[in-house]
């Protein structure tokens, strides 16, 4: 059964598109006084911030500050979920170069965008140019997640500064896994806490409980972890599977890119470790220059073939039981374990 979104996550969400939404209006309106050109980063960050997604990180944060005695209405945790779809967005102007994607929830990628306008018209390389672009406009989008965390407490920004170096840090792991072909489990799930885990359920959760009780910080961040670690591992594995079987028209993703692109998968790992020597063959393939649309096919089914899809599926439950296990401890009210058991629902069996 497709999980139920939680009701609180589109009234999360309303509160922080609405708080992007000025932002990024405010200051296209502010440079394009300088030059009309200006305009061009602002239409890319808008394009993509607010274009919908799920805004799990913001909830994450929220139901932090929330359940440690954070007003709801406290419009720094408000800035705190702007700031982290900013970051966000930040490292997915980046991944789409990093990636060479052309297509990004179903519309061209940034770099793509500005490759085809330049065109080969203008001086220098259309591609180099597309791709300048969009790393500058993921830079800016750094600055002004930065920017909305003013005025947080210190153990906020070390817990902030905290997520960006591991971000960084899964960014790198997982270029240097793909270019290296790395079919370890152990190098995949590190990769896949790294990029995507720690910073989309354990740091915004530590983030939105020190906005709100920053003397609390020894008392709080073990407990949020017993949760927040598993759910985030089991997060990102939900979406190794859907980069891999996902129907573009739910997820805006073009299927089997992570297999086109040799990402290196919990999913990879096992199917790599489970293979007799003719599905070893095919797997091969994967992240092959010029792989086509049969070896895909064919790389799809030997992932089911060895067992490695249900057997990924089986580890996703167990992590979600975890992160589960782990709320009746933790220290926050009845209502946000309540809001968190949902969201862990969610998170593990979504479709997008």
């Amino acid at each position: 059964m497709v999980p139920v979104a939680p009701a609180s996550l589109s009234l999360i969400a309303a509160r922080v598109d609405q708080r992007l939404g000025d932002l990024i209006e405010a200051e296209a309106e502010r440079w394009s006084k300088l030059d009309s050109v200006l305009a061009d980063p602002y239409t890319a960050i808008s394009g993509l911030v607010l274009a919908g997604g799920k805004r799990l990180r913001p909830a994450f944060c929220h139901w932090g500050f929330v359940g440690v005695g954070g007003d709801p209405d406290d419009r720094q945790v408000v800035d705190a979920g702007a700031a982290l779809e900013l970051l966000h967005a930040f490292a997915l102007f980046h991944d789409d170069v990093m990636d060479g994607s052309a297509t990004r929830r179903g519309e061209p990628t940034v770099h793509t965008v500005h490759e085809q306008r330049h065109g080969g018209n203008w001086a220098g390389e259309a591609r180099r140019y597309g791709e300048g672009v969009a790393i500058l406009v993921g830079d800016l989008t750094f600055v002004y997640s930065d920017q909305l965390m003013r005025g947080a407490s210190a153990p906020a920004w070390d817990i902030w500064n905290e997520l960006r170096i591991e971000l960084n840090i899964g960014q790198y792991l997982d270029v240097v896994g793909s270019a290296m072909r790395e079919r370890r489990w152990d190098k995949a799930a590190q990769i896949c806490r790294y990029k995507s885990g720690k910073y989309t359920v354990e740091r915004p959760l530590h983030l939105g409980a020190l906005l709100a009780a920053p003397e609390r910080a020894r008392e709080l961040l073990e407990p949020l972890s017993a949760y927040g670690l598993p759910l985030g591992d089991a997060f990102q594995m939900r979406d190794d599977v859907l980069g891999v079987y996902g129907d573009t028209a739910i997820t805006g993703k073009p299927v089997a890119d992570d297999l086109r692109e040799g990402k290196p998968t919990p999913l990879m790992a096992l199917a790599c470790a489970a293979a007799n020597p003719a599905q070893a063959v095919v797997l091969d393939r994967v992240g092959a220059p010029g792989m086509t649309d049969a070896d895909v096919a064919a790389a799809q089914q030997v992932i089911i073939d060895t067992g490695a899809l249900s057997d990924l599926e089986r580890h996703i439950t167990e992590l979600t039981d975890e992160a589960l296990a782990s709320l009746p401890a933790m220290p926050v009210t009845a209502e946000v374990k309540d809001e968190l058991a949902h969201l862990a629902h969610y998170v593990s069996w979504r479709q997008i």
